[in-house]
């Protein structure tokens, strides 16, 4: 086994990983303290975004307990990704995408820990995404050791933190952002999601020293939109995205 899994030998698949991703120029991974928050259609959205204004656009789905991106972009999983020195990332609606769920379709994945650790880096492996101005990467919420680890595979990883407009989403951002503080991750800033009347957060984002990249409404409407990203990129929900993603281009 590998370092990253907790042992003293360094696993030859990460040194393909940088080979991998040597052409992708930034890597960001959207992360939250909690499911619920919309940290997958953000990081769906802001793929999409990229590309529309002519960037080269990635997405990877790494929520290992929840594949739900595909969902997002009404992409058909039911064919494997082409294979070629590799897996070839297919495109979807302008966007290079990749998911666990290519592989385990519907079904449940039963693995934990290094199980787990192992998979991601296994899928990290294989795929080939080329030349890349953007890559997204759909974190699963919570702070485990999937984000952990990460952050030791892909080193120049930068992240944005997700958190709805509610005081428990919050709380938990909280010690997601200090998590991140404390082991000296690059955190691009966060957005404050399904806000109801005002935004609650900004001030207590930037007392912990990380940049409030903006506030989205909350859409009553925009579950209809699910599935079909033509509608979707046309939404008021990602002119707001919008917004954020040309902060985040300034910043990163």
């Amino acid at each position: 086994m590998d370092r990253v899994c907790g042992s003293e030998e360094i696993d030859p698949r990460l040194s393909v990983i940088e080979k991998r991703l040597e052409l992708v120029d930034r890597v960001i991974g959207v992360v939250s303290g909690k499911g619920g928050v919309g940290k997958t259609l953000i990081s769906t959205v802001l793929a999409l975004t990229a590309a529309r204004k002519g960037f080269s656009s990635g997405l990877l789905d790494l929520d290992f307990h929840g594949p739900t991106c595909h969902r997002v972009l009404g992409a058909r999983v039911d064919s494997f990704p082409e294979e070629k020195y590799g897996v070839i990332a297919p495109k979807v609606h302008g966007i290079k995408f990749m998911s666990l769920v290519y592989y385990a379709g519907d079904e449940p994945i039963p693995l934990r820990g290094r199980d787990v650790t192992n998979v991601i880096i296994e899928l990290l492996t294989i795929t080939r995404w080329g030349s890349l101005d953007f890559l997204f990467i759909d974190f699963p919420p919570g702070m485990g050791e999937q984000l952990l680890d990460m952050m030791r595979i892909i080193k120049r990883i930068k992240f944005i933190i997700v958190t709805s407009s509610s005081t428990l989403s919050y709380e938990t951002v909280k010690r997601l952002a200090k998590l991140l503080t404390d082991v000296k991750a690059n955190v691009i800033g966060a957005i404050e999601n399904m806000v109801f009347k005002k935004p609650l957060f900004k001030d207590e984002m930037e007392k912990m020293s990380i940049r409030y990249l903006g506030s989205i409404r909350f859409y009553p409407d925009l579950e209809q939109k699910i599935g079909d990203a033509n509608s979707l990129i046309e939404s008021d929900f990602a002119k707001e995205v919008t917004t954020i993603f040309d902060r985040i281009v300034r910043v990163v």
